[in-house]
């Protein structure tokens, strides 16, 4: 029975060894904690001339995108000035294409020098208006060269000549700008 107390009595000092030496570990890691939370508490603050730098390039930097933001939305604004009347100008373009017809027709017609008269002073009045808000007509003649990026060929034929190879035949169509926008290529025949 001696020997089983002492038996029990080295477990029961084993076990204490153990939780002391545990106790020991727990109170390490918890001083060596405290230490690096110390350590991270004790950074160093910034001086006022490192605030007054960062507070300097914050403001330089939004300054600046405050101004390309002015630059942008008034360059916008000045193409959508350019360009406001678009929509109205290529509706009003049948209407230009229709006196331009009416008088070509009323030309062969002699008889009527004054209805020509009337009908010229018409058109002559709306293509002016039409002009003033900077609409202008692409010159496209026969025997000028084919351009893809100003004209539409709207068919080829043979040509009637070689010369005029590759060039514009006839204009079936004006063009129009408004400004530097095409707002209507002129549709033309072309010789194959």
């Amino acid at each position: 029975m001696i020997n089983r107390q002492f038996k029990d009595y080295k477990e029961m000092s084993k076990k204490e060894d153990i939780q002391e030496e545990i106790q020991t570990e727990q109170e390490n890691v918890q001083v060596e904690e405290n230490q690096e939370v110390e350590v991270e508490i004790v950074k160093e603050e910034p001086t006022s001339e490192e605030i007054i730098k960062a507070e300097k390039d914050k403001f330089l930097r939004l300054f600046a995108e405050f101004e390309n933001y002015k630059k942008r939305t008034t360059k916008e604004r000045i193409e959508l000035f350019k360009t406001a009347g678009q929509e109205l100008m290529t509706s009003l373009l049948p209407v230009a294409d229709d006196f331009e017809r009416a008088l070509t027709h009323i030309e062969e017609d002699k008889e009527a020098e004054e209805l020509r008269k009337g009908v010229l002073l018409i058109y002559q009045k709306f293509y002016n208006t039409l002009e003033q808000k900077g609409l202008l007509k692409i010159e496209t003649n026969a025997g000028d060269v084919f351009d893809a990026e100003i004209h539409e060929a709207i068919t080829q034929i043979p040509a009637p000549s070689e010369d005029l190879k590759g060039k514009i035949i006839d204009c079936v169509e004006k063009g129009y700008k408004l400004g530097d926008k095409i707002i209507r290529y002129p549709k033309v025949v072309i010789g194959q």
